[in-house]
């Protein structure tokens, strides 16, 4: 369930995403709010190599936002709807699927040489924040690379944010900078 804090001073002046990877949850910053949602980055940890299985780390930036309009739990294959809607049927009948569902948002590094081009290209590796099954956890690692979030709080964000909003991705805790909502 995302948490929303209560009022205090401005700290931002535009909309950004932060991404802890040792808290599992995303904050959303923008004018008028910061809103925490929790998600699940990759089970292998941080690390920004190709085939690492790891969630990058550093300055990206939202470079596609692919699916509005679609319903919830509609089904990506290669960032295309495959006119699928997720369900534990569907579930059933394809058991090793990386259900990527509802919207996806294509993450861009902005760092060359630790998150973008060579090796470390986090667009080259399919990074994304994207929906996943209802029934997945969320707060524990157990992504392939990618940020998971329950579909209601994607649904929420994608509404939130453009293209070209930056993200931040860090290893550490945001215990140490609080999040604010800033009205």
């Amino acid at each position: 369930m995302p948490q929303q804090l209560p009022p205090s001073q401005p700290v931002y002046d535009e909309t950004r995403i932060d991404i802890s990877i040792a808290d599992q949850q995303l904050r959303l910053t923008t004018a008028q709010v910061c809103i925490i949602y929790p998600v699940s980055t990759a089970l292998n940890g941080a690390g920004e190599q190709q085939n690492s299985g790891c969630t990058p780390r550093g300055w990206h930036r939202v470079a596609a936002r692919i699916g509005a309009g679609l319903p919830v739990n509609s089904v990506f294959i290669g960032r295309r709807f495959t006119g699928e809607v997720y369900s534990a049927a569907l579930a059933k009948d394809f058991p090793s699927r990386d259900w990527i569902l509802s919207r996806i948002l294509w993450l861009q590094g902005l760092e060359i040489g630790r998150n973008r081009m060579g090796q470390v290209d986090s667009m080259r590796r399919y990074i994304y924040i994207h929906g996943t099954p209802d029934s997945e956890p969320m707060g524990v690692p157990g992504s392939h690379g990618c940020i998971r979030m329950r579909n209601r709080d994607l649904l929420a964000l994608f509404d939130l944010i453009s293209t070209d909003t930056l993200v931040w991705i860090q290893a550490h805790s945001f215990s140490r900078i609080p999040c604010r909502n800033l009205s």
